[in-house]
């Protein structure tokens, strides 16, 4: 109200009231989104059979297919609050289950991941508002069954569901005709810079080209919408030109632009609407429009239009990597445009017709070098803090493959989609397939040279400084810019003077994963990590070398047979508990504690693994729940991922469950000198989860046996 009544004022009461303002309809915002997708997140591993329709499908590397699948019923057990939407993937390579039919199958459903260290990215946040409430496999080959009814849609529901299931089919016949044409890693490219799917290239192409720096090619962004709309837009240009007398009596520029708006339409639906296209088509969108008034097409206007719209339909979008990449180059390449557009001196030396063709092509690899410099210079701070890791020939690589993909991919990738419908598409493919085939070894040689930058987690207010500093420096246009830099070089000189203390111990959120770290390595208790989690560890904590558990099966305790799971979790409920000698098991845990290498975990296969740290802590991982207790009498730290009853050791020793675990999220032990404040004498503890009262971190606190959502610890 303060806003509205001031907005013909002068002064700053009318600036500081439409920022509050602003501000307080971003936060009605991102409440009515939550309210609106009202994700419901699976609370705990469960293997049941689970009977649905398939929305979505896509192929993997492998030949193997992920389903998005609509669940309508699972049995044996029934979930009392089971997702709406899964995605389950099939390792049988037979004929899949067609889109819209119905599938039936026994699977592995598990909950989205949280963050795998304190600050990373929040996996379950993005599945809430993608609307994905599981994850997981099915047990063998799905079946094919008639779809369910769902009588309780509505008209608007039924039909926006069978327009999502159209367009699905749409993306992925697309998909197929361009991989079953192109072949190999070149055709899994090609079909993922139309359609989006990435799962089909393989895992080393994708690491060339992020080492490389040219991930971003991957994602329908910027430049694939660009380098679309613009040759459509020359070539029907052109083509209406040709026409005799047609230029004279039609404005064929603003008939080329409105079908370069049909075409980017058809682009934005069978590219899967990811962030990034969204925000390319929208800011095309305004340019094309803009032809229509006879107005500039490449403003900050138009930047900042796209981002009003996405902001108020999706404001979660905000927090993630694409987003801020996305529009951090398009800002800085928009501002930088302006920059050149009005240098003084622009038009003093006209092109003499001998040396024009050669300014020409000067200008287009000048301009190439310039746009790849600006585009990598101003999303770095965004890849550090996101993924910490930098690309160090990034700009090299970008210099030589970008000529290749515009000038023989996207132009005839843009041809064979419009002759696709004839099936002519064939000799457009090809040689879109020959200009990837060049990229994939342009990559391959970059990657080569070993240039990848390690970061590790950059401080938060170094990233707001360098962030900041950016936008300013790209806002303003005189000597003020300027100032913007002067931010960035503080951003740095906060980064570079604070870096983020390493933990001691890091305790993975399932607990089946423990590391002892020192120096630029860190000792694990598993012979095979688990990729997904410790990758992430890697890159966050720098970690170069990795040193695998000793393994010391004289130490196993006879007929300790590991217990047959409970179908409904990895909890207390277990049957066939043949009993232990504990004796045998006290003395086998003090040995392997005694003469485990120093900062080395030692393994009894399916049982324990022991380990002193440099602090004098001794570390015990358990797996069997029978060995908890004796664990808890002879160690400091023990972790189990069994959702034991009991919630402390009686030996006061730092007791890391399953049960407690899934509160908390993953766990961070940093040893402190005595005399500072701590959960426990000499630790500190850090965890992923700061509370769970938000809805993509409530499902943990949900207990299935009594259907409740209950905040409090076990035992309180």
């Amino acid at each position: 109200m303060a806003a509205f009544l001031l907005r013909h004022s002068a002064g700053v009461w009318r600036i500081i009231t439409l920022i509050a303002a602003l501000f307080t309809a971003g936060m009605v915002l991102a409440a009515v989104e939550t309210a609106r997708m009202d994700t419901v997140l699976l609370d705990t591993p469960v293997t049941t059979m689970v009977r649905g329709t398939v929305t979505a499908r896509e192929t993997t590397d492998r030949g193997y297919w992920r389903y998005t699948v609509a669940v309508a019923q699972t049995v044996d057990p029934v979930l009392k609050r089971p997702p709406a939407t899964v995605t389950l993937l099939s390792r049988s390579r037979e004929r899949p289950v067609e889109i819209g039919a119905g599938i039936e199958g026994r699977a592995r459903l598990s909950p989205p991941s949280g963050a795998a260290l304190p600050g990373l990215n929040d996996f379950a946040f993005d599945s809430y508002f993608k609307g994905i409430g599981a994850v997981g496999y099915f047990y063998g080959k799905p079946e094919a069954v008639a779809a369910p009814e769902d009588g309780a849609k509505s008209m608007i529901a039924e039909w926006r569901a069978r327009t999502g299931e159209t367009i699905a089919r749409w993306r992925e016949a697309v998909g197929a005709r361009i991989r079953g044409t192109i072949g190999g890693d070149a055709g899994a490219i090609a079909a993922a810079l139309v359609t989006a799917e990435e799962r089909a290239i393989s895992r080393p192409t994708i690491e060339a080209l992020r080492e490389a720096g040219l991930a971003h090619v991957l994602a329908i962004s910027g430049l694939n919408m660009v380098l679309a709309a613009g040759t459509f837009l020359i070539g029907a240009r052109t083509l209406l030109s040709l026409v005799p007398g047609l230029a004279h009596r039609f404005p064929i520029k603003k008939l080329a632009a409105a079908g370069a708006l049909i075409m980017v339409f058809s682009y934005i639906l069978i590219s899967g609407g990811a962030v990034s296209a969204v925000r390319s088509w929208i800011m095309i969108s305004i340019m094309l429009v803009a032809v229509f008034f006879d107005r500039p097409s490449i403003s900050l206007r138009n930047v900042a239009l796209s981002a009003l719209i996405i902001l108020v339909i999706t404001p979660s979008a905000v927090t993630g990597p694409g987003f801020q990449m996305s529009f951090a180059a398009t800002l800085a390449l928009v501002a930088g445009y302006a920059h050149w557009r009005e240098r003084p001196g622009r038009d003093v030396s006209p092109a003499s017709p001998k040396t024009g063709p050669l300014k020409a092509v000067g200008g287009f690899f000048a301009g190439l070098l310039l746009s790849s410099f600006i585009g990598g210079m101003s999303t770095m701070i965004y890849s550090a803090g996101h993924f910490h890791r930098l690309a160090a020939y990034g700009l090299v690589g970008n210099v030589l493959a970008m000529p290749v993909i515009s000038i023989f991919v996207m132009p005839f990738a843009l041809l064979a989609m419009l002759l696709m419908p004839f099936g002519l598409d064939r000799y457009p493919l090809l040689v879109m397939g020959q200009g990837l085939d060049w990229m994939i070894s342009i990559a391959t040689m970059v990657s080569s040279w070993g240039g990848e930058v390690t970061t590790g987690r950059i401080p938060d207010h170094a990233f707001m400084l360098i962030a900041a500093g950016g936008v300013l420096a790209c806002l303003f246009r005189t000597w003020l810019a300027a100032s913007g830099l002067a931010v960035i070089a503080a951003g740095l000189l906060v980064g570079w003077s604070s870096a983020a203390p390493r933990p001691d111990i890091v305790v993975a959120e399932d607990g089946r994963l423990v590391a002892m770290l020192e120096q630029d390595g860190a000792a694990i208790n598993r012979s095979k990590p688990p990729d997904f989690v410790f990758s992430q560890w890697q890159r966050a904590l720098r970690l170069k070398d990795h040193y695998k558990p000793s393994q010391r099966d004289d130490l196993a305790i006879k007929g300790a047979e590991v217990p047959i799971l409970d179908k409904r979790e990895t909890g207390d409920t277990r049957r066939n508990k043949p009993p232990i000698d504990k004796e045998a098991a006290r003395s086998a845990i003090r040995r392997l504690v005694a003469e485990a290498a120093p900062g080395r975990f030692a393994c009894v296969p399916k049982q324990w693994c022991a380990a002193t740290t440099r602090q004098g802590w001794r570390v015990v991982t358990v797996e069997d729940p029978r060995f908890v207790g004796i664990a808890c009498d002879e160690a400091d730290i023990v972790v189990t991922p069994v959702n034991v009853r009991f919630r402390t050791c009686r030996s006061r020793a730092l007791l890391l469950s399953g049960r407690s675990l899934r509160r908390t999220g993953a766990v961070e032990i940093y040893g402190i000198s005595s005399g500072k404040q701590a959960e426990k004498a000499g630790m500190q503890l850090i965890f992923a989860l700061e509370q769970l009262q938000r809805p993509w971190a409530r499902h943990r606190i949900y207990d299935w046996r009594t259907g409740q959502f209950d905040a409090r610890e076990p035992g309180e």
